[in-house]
C-alpha cells in the first residue's frame, strides 16, 4: 500500500535522485562517523575505503534524455539549415529569371531600335514631254514635217521623190492651180504643191492633216498616199499622175 505524504501520493524521478543522493551521502558520513578517533592511519583510510555509491547521470538513466535531446537538436539544426538552404536557392532562382527577362527585354529593345526604317519607295522620275518638233514654214519645212506624218502612217516615200514631183508639178507654189488641163475643163482643176484634184484629195485624206487641199503638208501627204496605192510609191511618178 502507498503512503501518502503531504498530500502527495508517489515519488516523482526526481525525488528518487534526491534521495539516492541523501543516501549515499549519508552512507559516506556514516562510514567516516564509525571511525574511530584513536585509529590508527591504516585503520582510518580502510574505514574511508569503503565504496561509496555511485551517482552519476548514467546510474539515474539521464543519459538517455541527453541522447534523446541532442538528436532532436540536431535534427531541428538540420531542418533549419535544410529551409535555409531552400530559402537561398528560390531567391537564387527567382533572381536568375528576373536577370534573365530583363536581358531578354534589352535585346529585344536593342534589336527593334537597331530595326532599318524602310524608305518610302522614290517616286518615278517625272521625264519632261519632248517639245513639239518644229517645221520650218518653208518647201522644206513643208516636206519634212509631211514625211514624219507619212512614217508614222505607214506611207513610203522619200525627200528626193517627193522634192522632184513638186518641182515638176508647181514649182513649190502651194497656192498653184491648173485651169487648162482635161480636169479643169471637167470642172475639176488640179490643186496645191503636187496639183491633186479635189476627189483624189478627199479620198486619200490622212488623218491629223487639214482638210484644206492648199494647205502644204496636207496636200504632200495626200498626194504621197494616192500615189502609194497607185504607184507604189511617189519615188516611181515621173509625170502628170
Amino acid at each position: 500500500m502507498r503512503s501518502t505524504i503531504s498530500g502527495y501520493s508517489r515519488l516523482t524521478k526526481v525525488h528518487k535522485f534526491s534521495a539516492a543522493g541523501i543516501a549515499a551521502a549519508g552512507v559516506a558520513a556514516v562510514a567516516l562517523a564509525v571511525v574511530p578517533s584513536g585509529s590508527t592511519e591504516g585503520e582510518q583510510q580502510a574505514a574511508i575505503g569503503v565504496k561509496p555509491v555511485a551517482w552519476n547521470a548514467k546510474a539515474f538513466g539521464t543519459e538517455a534524455q541527453r541522447d534523446e535531446l541532442v538528436k532532436q537538436s540536431d535534427t531541428a539544426a538540420g531542418k533549419a539549415r535544410a529551409e535555409a538552404e531552400a530559402k537561398k536557392k528560390a531567391a537564387a532562382e527567382a533572381k536568375a529569371k528576373a536577370e534573365k527577362e530583363r536581358a531578354e527585354k534589352e535585346a529585344a529593345s536593342r534589336s527593334a531600335a537597331r530595326q532599318p526604317v524602310k524608305a518610302a519607295p522614290a517616286a518615278p522620275a517625272k521625264t519632261a514631254a519632248p517639245a513639239p518638233k518644229t517645221y520650218a514654214n518653208n518647201l522644206d519645212g513643208w516636206i519634212r514635217e509631211a514625211l514624219d506624218i507619212m512614217k508614222a502612217k505607214g506611207i513610203p516615200g522619200t525627200y528626193d521623190g517627193i522634192y522632184r514631183n513638186i518641182m515638176r508639178e508647181s514649182t513649190g507654189n502651194p497656192q498653184a492651180i491648173n485651169n487648162w488641163d482635161s480636169n479643169a475643163a471637167a470642172g475639176i482643176p488640179s490643186k496645191g504643191l503636187l496639183q491633186v484634184i479635189d476627189p483624189t484629195f478627199k479620198a486619200y485624206h490622212v488623218d491629223g492633216t487639214s482638210w484644206d487641199i492648199y494647205d502644204p503638208v496636207a496636200n504632200i501627204t495626200a498626194a504621197c498616199n494616192y500615189a502609194a496605192a497607185v504607184y507604189g510609191s511617189m519615188d516611181n511618178v515621173n509625170s502628170a499622175y
